[in-house]
């Protein structure tokens, strides 16, 4: 096929008569040995969702009456530490600032910058304290209507591909890159990405997703503003940016870890299909796609690979919760372990994360979910080792292609033209 224009795209978009697929139904097509031709399709879908520890938000937001102080010295959200500047708003009663996604309550040690972007996009209000320079404390409550600027901005999203995570040791290791200590050797992976459904890996050398593009992050119209940090050719990234007032709770949170909570959220990205080359680099299947295992305490040690089809293929998406079997322990080891908060009572599956987390940790069977297991080959046996932690979620990748999809469809979201 000859190459497309942007503009031809947009003039079928426009018409209602542009051919959408998510790049999972191409890569099942692909699998049925259907190979679909560049002159069917205009556009392809992706998306991932997952920890993204590069997010921060930028707000400006009104702290006190004008002239109840000068300028802010220290700003707490719930909390969570936001760093005033750099406007120095003098006496307006109000604070420019800016929070990390992986920030972490000096009250709460479970709740953190993901907890706090969720409740501000949810509506609720915030309780916002504010130290000023010449040492008063002014506080008050907050919600998203005293927001004149909710921005958030992802330094590194969406990477092309992950690393899994295992430990090969006898002690067990805390971090960020699982959500209990994780016990060795080799009890346990945990790993992050969509596989096929990602935005990069059917985009690998940045062909259609670049500079200029616009994405759906968390279900806000964004835009892409060019390679994220520690953006390599070989593993890409996005630094992506977009308006916290028209995002979804959904696609965002918290997500607690051994090394304390962290932030997740998702990015949609619509691929044009301007040429052969771009359509075919769609063609990606999770059994083609390598998953890298590194040692917890160390991630840049290799140890071997698995792939995408053997940690996320014939495994459940979300738990079932079986409440006849619940023992109604004093101390819930699933409440406590659930890294979204997604447990108390009953199982909140709007807010659960299919992490995988409680399937793990019940003694009782009161959750039911297959994780999946991979097989590591040692120095002289082969181990299979089970998936305890998933630190994405493909459900929630899937709706928000998915999304996209049906917003190209209605014509409420164009292809941007980037050069």
């Amino acid at each position: 096929m000859n190459n497309r224009s942007i503009e031809e795209i947009n003039r079928k978009i426009e018409q209602g008569e542009a051919t959408v697929l998510t790049a999972e139904e191409v890569s099942n097509l692909v699998r049925e040995g259907k190979e679909p031709k560049a002159e069917d399709i205009h556009v392809i879908t992706t998306g991932t969702c997952g920890i993204m520890s590069g997010t921060a938000a930028i707000f400006h937001v009104k702290a006190g009456e004008p002239g109840s102080f000068k300028k802010a010295k220290n700003v707490l959200l719930n909390g969570v530490p936001g760093f005033p500047g750099p406007c120095p708003n003098e006496w307006l009663g109000s604070v420019d600032m800016i929070v990390y996604g992986t920030a972490h309550s000096v009250y709460d040690e479970n709740y953190g910058g993901g907890f706090l972007f969720k409740d501000i996009v949810s509506g609720k209000d915030i309780e916002i304290e504010v130290e000023s320079i010449d040492g008063d404390i002014i506080r008050s409550n907050i919600n998203m209507d005293d927001f004149g600027t909710a921005r958030m901005i992802g330094t590194r999203l969406a990477f092309k591909n992950y690393t899994a995570f295992t430990n090969p040791s006898e002690k067990s290791v805390a971090s960020i890159f699982h959500a209990i200590e994780m016990e060795g050797p080799y009890q346990g992976l945990s790993f992050s990405g969509c596989g096929e459904l990602n935005p990069l890996q059917n985009d690998p050398v940045m062909n259609a997703i670049k500079t200029g593009t616009k994405v759906l992050m968390c279900g806000s119209e964004g835009i892409v503003i060019g390679h994220g940090t520690r953006s390599t050719p070989e593993k890409p990234n996005l630094m992506i940016s977009a308006d916290m007032y028209d995002m979804d709770p959904h696609y965002l949170g918290g997500f607690k870890t051994a090394a304390g909570p962290e932030v997740f959220n998702s990015v949609a990205a619509a691929i044009p299909v301007l040429n052969d080359e771009i359509l075919k680099n769609t063609y990606v299947l999770n059994e083609e796609i390598s998953l890298p295992i590194a040692d917890i305490k160390g991630r840049h040690l290799p140890l071997g690979s698995t792939n995408y089809a053997q940690v996320w293929e014939g495994t459940d998406e979300r738990p079932v919760y079986h409440p006849e079997t619940c023992r109604d322990c004093e101390v819930c080891i699933v409440r406590e372990r659930c890294p979204t908060g997604a447990f108390s009572e009953n199982l909140n599956r709007r807010r659960c994360f299919g992490c995988g987390m409680c399937a793990y940790s019940c003694p009782f069977g009161t959750f039911e979910m297959r994780r999946g297991e991979i097989q590591f080959k040692s120095e002289d046996s082969i181990i299979d080792i089970p998936i305890i932690c998933r630190q994405s979620d493909i459900k929630r990748a899937r709706e928000l292609a998915d999304e996209l999809k049906k917003r190209v469809l209605e014509g409420t979201f164009s292809i941007s033209k980037c050069y």
